[in-house]
């Protein structure tokens, strides 16, 4: 299984076949944060091989600052060619289309320049704070409406941290904690509401992820604002929480002024 046709294949496969149930765990989830997960999305082996050609992150880009500490790689053909097939497989017309009607969204796109999206890698000590996604895709024509994240870490557990946290009921409440767990996707709505962040690795291993957005003509919610990716602190960082509100409404009222800020982001693939 080497072209992005045949890993779509599997994938499709997958998820039609827990079709009924993904859509039941989504409608018990969409009043607030909408989300569905599926455990052995592709064969195992592939998977370990996927994880073995990820890249270190002595080859990727850092991300460090008061909002978050990771690694991010989006220039695809830097990597070996298979990380490129498997992410853009998840890009296949069909997958689109069905997770659409698994969440009940129609006409949703999925975004060739990887804007912020491509491959993430976190290793000990990194974390990323909560907050909202960039509501818009680089050209700011349409709306971010779905996060695709896929995990690839073999025996990856719990306890290790780097697990995604969705804040249902705001930032000051406790958050849903899902595994990033070996071989699942993750699928997660996007709108003016969706909180979500990820805890602080604690072991010496790397949490590797592979992660597309699907973006539409349309928000979500339709009284949805634009708005530049906001970061809070946790409930116990209170003088986080209040540079971090002063430094996203900054960042916002920047990109009123310059509908595509005063430089371009540079997290996008350029073939």
């Amino acid at each position: 299984m080497n072209s992005r046709n045949e890993i779509a294949d599997c994938i499709y496969k997958r998820l039609l076949e827990k079709k009924e149930a993904l859509t039941y765990q989504f409608e018990q989830s969409k009043n607030t944060i909408g989300y569905f997960f599926v455990d052995e999305l592709l064969p195992e082996d592939f998977v370990q091989k996927l994880y073995a050609i990820f890249p270190t992150t002595s080859t990727t880009v850092l991300r460090k600052n008061i909002r978050e500490h990771k690694y991010v790689a989006y220039q695809m053909n830097q990597y070996d060619s298979l990380l490129e097939e498997t992410l853009f497989a998840f890009q296949d017309k069909r997958i689109v289309q069905l997770i659409g009607e698994i969440c009940n969204l129609e006409e949703i796109h999925s975004d060739e320049f990887l804007y912020a999206g491509g491959l993430s890698l976190m290793e000990k000590g990194n974390y990323l704070n909560p907050h909202l996604d960039n509501s818009h895709d680089k050209d700011r024509q349409r709306w971010r409406v779905l996060n695709l994240l896929y995990y690839v870490t073999p025996d990856w557990k719990i306890e290790n941290g780097g697990n995604l946290e969705l804040w249902p009921n705001g930032v000051k409440s406790t958050p849903v904690t899902i595994e990033s767990k070996f071989n699942r996707l993750v699928v997660m709505i996007t709108h003016q509401k969706s909180w979500h962040s990820v805890s602080k690795v604690t072991v010496e291993k790397t949490r590797n992820c592979i992660s597309n957005y699907y973006f539409s003509e349309n928000p979500v919610v339709a009284s949805d604002n634009f708005h530049v990716t906001s970061f809070r602190g946790r409930p116990n960082e209170k003088i986080k929480d209040i540079t971090l509100r002063l430094d996203s409404f900054l960042r916002n009222s920047i990109r009123k002024l310059f509908k595509k800020g005063v430089r371009e982001n540079p997290h996008q693939y350029k073939k």
